[in-house]
């Protein structure tokens, strides 16, 4: 094995390695909480790194089958993660308090 070759397997290992202790402190985030967005960004980031990790599989491979995977995965992590910041949104939003309107003679009371 030549020298750029030495190096590549190791800078390749070194990503994998970093990419399983992000996850494990992923796991960490999604079981803990401590609130809804806590997890709702902690699956946004889980997305991110199989995406990573298909990367780092397609490297070591140097086949790019996984690249339309990886594309499609990065699309439903982006609308999944508007989506759920839009359902949080929603559900946080105040309500508005409805002004009392003056009552005609016709309604009841």
């Amino acid at each position: 094995m030549t020298a750029p070759e030495t190096v590549d397997r190791v800078l390749l290992t070194a990503a994998v390695v970093v990419l399983v202790i992000a996850g494990a402190g992923l796991l960490g985030r999604i079981w803990r909480g401590p609130s809804m967005l806590d997890r709702a960004i902690s699956l946004d980031v889980c997305a991110a790194l199989i995406i990573a990790g298909l990367g780092a599989k397609s490297a070591v491979a140097r086949d790019p089958f996984y690249f339309p995977i990886m594309l499609v995965l990065a699309f439903l992590g982006f609308t999944g993660s508007v989506g759920i910041a839009r359902f949080i949104a929603v559900r946080d939003r105040p309500r508005k308090a409805v002004p009392d309107r003056p009552r005609t003679e016709e309604e009841p009371e």
